[in-house]
């Protein structure tokens, strides 16, 4: 069988182990498996900032993101009053750097692990399996997979990780993931925003439109990158294609915005 077909058998019985559990152990539980396809972006769809007194960083005006006739690359507003001024210090030096010819780092360009929230606000589909213990969640390509262990505590000084260490409960409809221990080498979102050690991330993730959408509230706070949490909607809808076996490794000419000239086999080896 091909690796694509198995990945794809694999993951239809886990959805159906998924459906089961929903279905035997908690009436109430949604069902967040995304399907054949997965939960995926709809074009216009995606992020959305959430009122409140702190919002999320945004585009710099000054660098519109126009790709193809201007700026290529995702650079944040430093206007932004929630950001501290170590974190302006990081960001205003990416910006020159940028500004003098660097490429702009993203982990998923580069293959690598790119943590919670950012694994999220990717465009390749989102797959999720329901466990009674754990709920996984799988992105398209990379090495994006994150365990939520269920209806147990945090650990007292959970080692830093590239997802930290997430533990989540059902309230109704609802998924809430309550993430600590985020290993602080990675980045919050698409402008590199950077974070600390006390990193705190809270979900709450909910179908809508009778299934056929996913909605999640999240939630970040750090008290020594931000002065106040801020929060941004994500709304999904299950994708139309087949969600696929996507193989990443660092300089994937695939993945990353150039040709690092990888060595590429002419045949199949299996």
């Amino acid at each position: 069988m091909a690796r694509s077909g198995l990945l794809k058998l694999c993951v239809t019985g886990s959805i159906a182990l998924s459906l089961a559990f929903v279905n035997n152990a908690n009436a109430q539980a949604p069902d967040l498996s995304g399907g054949d396809g997965g939960w995926v972006h709809p074009r216009g769809g995606g992020l959305q900032p959430v009122p409140g007194p702190a919002v999320p960083v945004r585009q710099d005006p000054a660098h519109p993101f126009t790709p193809g006739r201007g700026t290529a690359y995702r650079i944040g507003d430093l206007s932004n009053p929630n950001l501290k001024p170590w974190v302006k210090d990081v960001m205003r030096k990416d910006t020159a750097e940028i500004d003098a010819g660097k490429i702009a780092f993203q982990p998923e360009s580069a293959c690598l692990p790119t943590g919670v929230p950012e694994m999220f606000q990717l465009p390749s589909a989102l797959q999720i399996v329901q466990g009674p213990r754990e709920v996984v969640m799988i992105k398209e390509g990379g090495s994006d997979v994150r365990h939520v262990y269920l209806d147990v505590p945090h650990s007292a000084h959970p080692k830093p990780s590239w997802y930290g260490e997430s533990v989540g409960h059902y309230e109704g409809d609802t998924l809430v993931v309550d993430t600590i221990g985020v290993d602080p080498r990675t980045i919050l979102d698409a402008y590199r925003t950077p974070h600390t050690e006390k990193l705190h991330v809270v979900e709450r993730w909910r179908t809508t439109d009778g299934g056929k959408g996913l909605e999640v509230v999240i939630t970040v706070d750090d008290p020594d990158s931000f002065y106040l949490p801020w929060s941004l909607r994500i709304r999904d809808q299950r994708g139309e294609d087949p969600f696929l076996e996507v193989i990443c490794a660092e300089s994937n000419q695939n993945f990353g915005l150039f040709d690092f000239h990888m060595p590429v086999a002419e045949r199949l080896d299996f």
